[in-house]
């Protein structure tokens, strides 16, 4: 095969490509994801009004915020409803808090059916651990950078 040949089929390859490839706007995705992260963050907030108005302190009203949005998260991972949420919603599903609780929820899920002890255990972290490895790293690294610069008096 000689190199025009090659060259042909590299730029028939790539317009079969780009025919199949759907096209995506930027902008929609960007609204959808402002929506549904908007829409997560709402109901924190909201949660977040209920626990202080029936008299939590803001700290306290703050954890059952937290702890019903990973709960909320976990179960619509559980019973398919927050892939598809994610889906619609790119980026805007990854709020922190949702995002974290849906990765670990989702491998739980998945490997189940390899048994408690070598697939949920084993696997739970798989794609949260390096997200806790590097989270915690960066938080040390910056602990020790904050800790040399008062050291030295800068700050």
């Amino acid at each position: 095969m000689d190199q025009k040949e090659k060259e042909q089929i590299n730029e028939t390859y790539n317009e079969y490509v780009e025919s199949v490839t759907p096209k995506a706007s930027l902008p929609m995705r960007m609204g959808k994801a402002f929506l549904v992260g908007g829409a997560i963050c709402l109901l924190g907030q909201f949660l977040l009004n209920i626990g202080k108005k029936y008299g939590l302190d803001e700290k306290t009203a703050a954890s059952y915020c937290s702890l019903t949005l990973v709960f909320l998260s976990a179960l619509l991972t559980g019973t398919g409803i927050y892939p598809v949420i994610a889906s619609f919603g790119g980026a805007g599903a990854l709020v922190p808090i949702t995002g974290f609780a849906n990765s670990v929820a989702a491998t739980a899920h998945g490997f189940k059916v390899e048994g408690h002890v070598f697939g949920i255990g084993a696997r739970i972290f798989q794609i949260a651990g390096p997200v806790i490895l590097y989270g915690v790293f960066t938080s040390w690294l910056l602990g020790m950078i904050y800790w040399f610069i008062q050291v030295l008096g800068i700050l």
